[in-house]
């Protein structure tokens, strides 16, 4: 790959050339590279989920920057070589995380991260039979990062659910146990 400067004979110059460089611009750059080519090899499973995952990271990107508020969100996190739709796909591509989950009296405070920002995080009490008993969502707190629900009526035995959603909607869920005193 090589990037082109003040170059009258490539300015206004895009595509493939004679089947062997291909020329396109990102962010106001020339660049130059040698064409790709099909790969003679058959796919493996976890190369054909990740395309999969990339084309619905892609369909995500091209939804999301329709919102002007959303465009600008990604393009202010955007560094040198990268642009709004570069970062709606990254975002997209991975799932926030869960870094820790705790149980104090009748409040459940779980710490979130996600490298762009967590949307919601939904949290859902079980008894010791499996049935709901309340759901709802999580407040977040001062910092950005914990998130805090009061459960308002507490089974002696049972689990708790939480869903932590980013903004493409992708969802990380992780299980407390109730454990009676």
């Amino acid at each position: 790959m090589a990037l082109v400067k003040d170059s009258l004979l490539l300015h206004a110059v895009r595509g493939t050339l004679g089947d062997q460089v291909t020329i396109y611009e990102r962010n106001g750059q020339i660049i130059m590279a040698k064409k790709r080519g099909k790969s003679n090899k058959k796919p493996t499973k976890k190369q054909e989920e990740a395309r999969y995952k990339m084309i619905l990271a892609a369909a995500y990107a091209k939804e999301m920057l329709s919102d002007p508020a959303l465009k600008a969100y990604y393009k202010s996190l955007a560094g040198p070589g990268q642009n709004a739709y570069n970062m709606a796909i990254k975002d997209a591509y991975h799932s926030p995380e869960v870094q820790n989950m705790q149980l104090e009296n009748d409040t459940v405070m779980v710490t979130a991260k996600d490298e762009f920002r967590v949307a919601e995080v939904n949290v859902s009490v079980f008894d010791a039979a499996g049935k709901i008993v309340e759901r709802g969502k999580a407040v977040v707190g001062r910092n950005g990062v914990d998130w805090y629900y009061k459960i308002t009526g507490l089974p002696p035995k049972g689990e708790i659910v939480v869903s932590v959603v980013d903004l493409p909607g992708n969802a990380t869920i992780k299980k407390l146990p109730i454990n009676g005193s």
